[in-house]
């Protein structure tokens, strides 16, 4: 399973690229818009950073603005893939984009019907949200699996399952299990997904009996 981080934070994603466990990053208007920064600027300074497929979102709602807009948040690096939301004219704009050979991330999915929408349209990529389908007491988790079984059962269906959305690493888990592609999460469950208490247990025991021996192993 792949690992994209959700922020527009150029401090979080440095020091969790660092790591090696960062495979892409997903943006939206709102991360953007709490750097305070120019959306393209900020765009092109992630990309920098990271490698892997970088979500910029457009903001037009009708088709030939959504376009323009993709193409021209296109230009910033390779790696850049353009998300729109899936509506009508967001999945127009998804064919056309894909049609130039950019990579397309379609956004604010609830339901298998839109994900297949989705497929046929060519979306690089399809984002479920499953936290907020939680929120109003739907299973997200439910979703994912669906979606994985009905994009398995076709060969030509090329558009990679990336959770949204995840608020726990029990989320990460389980959509893993699933076969979910691609998981975005905020830097802080990717940071709980370190943390058991067996880990911290078992290492303070060991470096409490390293320090009996009154030994440094960089003094050898």
């Amino acid at each position: 399973m792949k690992f994209f981080i959700d922020t527009a934070d150029i401090a979080e994603i440095e020091e969790l690229a660092e790591t090696g466990l960062v495979d892409g990053v997903t943006t939206n208007p709102s991360l953007v818009a709490k750097t305070g920064r120019k959306f393209t600027e900020v765009v092109a300074d992630i990309c920098k950073v990271v490698d892997g497929p970088v979500s910029a979102e457009v903001t037009a709602t009708d088709a030939p603005t959504m376009i323009k807009e993709g193409r021209k948040l296109a230009e910033i690096a390779e790696n850049v893939t353009v998300k729109v939301p899936l509506t009508p004219d967001g999945l127009k704009a998804c064919r056309a984009l894909r049609g130039d050979g950019t990579m397309v991330n379609v956004t604010l999915c609830f339901s298998s019907a839109q994900a297949l929408l989705a497929a046929k349209a060519g979306a690089s990529f399809i984002s479920p949200f499953v936290g907020r389908l939680d929120d109003i007491a739907f299973d997200g988790l439910q979703l994912i699996e669906d979606i994985v079984d009905i994009y398995n059962n076709y060969d030509t269906i090329e558009t990679e399952v990336l959770v949204a959305s995840a608020r726990s690493p029990l989320h990460v888990v389980q959509s893993a299990q699933m076969g979910a592609h691609v998981v975005t999460l905020p830097p802080k469950v990717l940071h709980q997904m370190y943390n058991h208490p067996l880990t911290d247990k078992g290492l303070a025991a060991f470096l409490e009996d390293w320090a009996k021996t009154g030994q440094t192993i960089l003094d050898d």
